[in-house]
């Protein structure tokens, strides 16, 4: 495809933690698989390591155990890891499919930062700090008394930082969040939200409130756009076009050059009506391209995802 894709989200990695009969180089195994990734000119992807309630209490086991199933299943058929800046700008040269890792929920890491370290170590790059509900670092979203860092989370941030790891809200509290801006204002760190729409346009709670929205914007963040149906709309049959909304209204806060995808594939179980995973994106784009500029599509699909990846990565690996 012409257009280059980035997307920032998909939980790939888990699925195959789960069940050991899937490969990434099956077309059909998965949403994300390498043959979907080049039809659909996804020149990069983030995978997230989701330790599945199915799997019991988080350990760090679980997160070692889905590292070496993006080395031995998914770098082995031909995907670049990227840790670095020089990496990124290999893997975009040699126009080879780039992956990237982030942990979804620190609950894996059982409050040693040692692990965090050794994670960092073994290419994560991105963390978010909580999935759903509480951990020993913060509550998640789902959490009703809606608790912020603890004071092991806020050592948690200071070691993210310090490594050259970015933080990921979605998922985390609105208390979370507001305590992540203070420590990120204070560092002068960005950070992202991977995979939350817009709540004004659709009123699911892990969407994004407009004054957090501006909050990453004002931070030189970036949001990632996410396909999952009802963080979309409130409908029981959703398709693409009703994405456009959200992005709207992300641009009107000033959020164009701050914007990205993160599609959540194989992490969900329902998908939009055109959009069911990343061979799709070709389509996608030429919705996108009916309605908008090239430069702000190409922005959107890419190149402000790649320019934050270049501010924010390593340098050298």
């Amino acid at each position: 495809m012409k257009y280059k894709v980035v997307d920032f989200h998909c939980d790939a990695l888990s699925k195959m933690q789960l069940d050991s009969t899937l490969f990434f180089d099956k077309e059909k195994d998965l949403d994300v698989t390498l043959q979907r990734m080049q039809q659909g000119g996804v020149a990069l992807q983030t995978f997230a390591i989701f330790v599945s309630q199915r799997l019991g209490k988080p350990d760090f086991s679980h997160i070692l155990d889905q590292i070496d199933i993006f080395q031995h299943k998914v770098v082995s058929t031909g995907v670049v890891p990227i840790t670095s800046v020089d990496e990124l700008e290999h893997a975009l040269e040699s126009g080879k499919p780039g992956g990237t890792l982030s942990i979804e929920g620190a609950d894996g890491l059982e409050g040693n930062l040692y692990h965090l370290r050794t994670c960092f170590d073994r290419g994560v790059r991105f963390l978010g700090i909580t999935w759903n509900y509480e951990n020993w670092a913060a509550d998640g979203i789902l959490e009703a008394r809606n608790g912020g860092l603890t004071p092991a989370g806020r050592e948690l941030v200071k070691t993210c930082y310090e490594l050259g790891i970015t933080l990921d809200v979605s998922h985390l509290s609105e208390k979370g969040f507001w305590d992540l801006v203070e420590l990120a204002s204070e560092a002068h760190k960005p950070f992202i939200a991977s995979h939350s729409n817009v709540y004004s346009i659709c009123p699911n709670i892990r969407n994004l409130r407009e004054h957090q929205i501006q909050a990453i914007i004002n931070l030189s963040g970036v949001i990632g756009i996410t396909f999952v149906p009802w963080f979309v709309k409130d409908m029981e049959s959703v398709s693409s076009y009703d994405l456009l909304p959200h992005i709207e209204r992300i641009c009107e806060l000033g959020g164009q050059k701050h914007l990205m995808f993160g599609s959540d594939f194989d992490g969900i179980e329902s998908h939009l009506t055109d959009l069911k995973h990343s061979g799709h994106y070709d389509g996608w784009v030429n919705t996108l391209l009916l309605h908008y500029p090239e430069d702000l599509v190409t922005g959107w699909l890419s190149s402000n995802a790649i320019s934050f990846l270049r501010n924010c990565l390593p340098k050298n690996k």
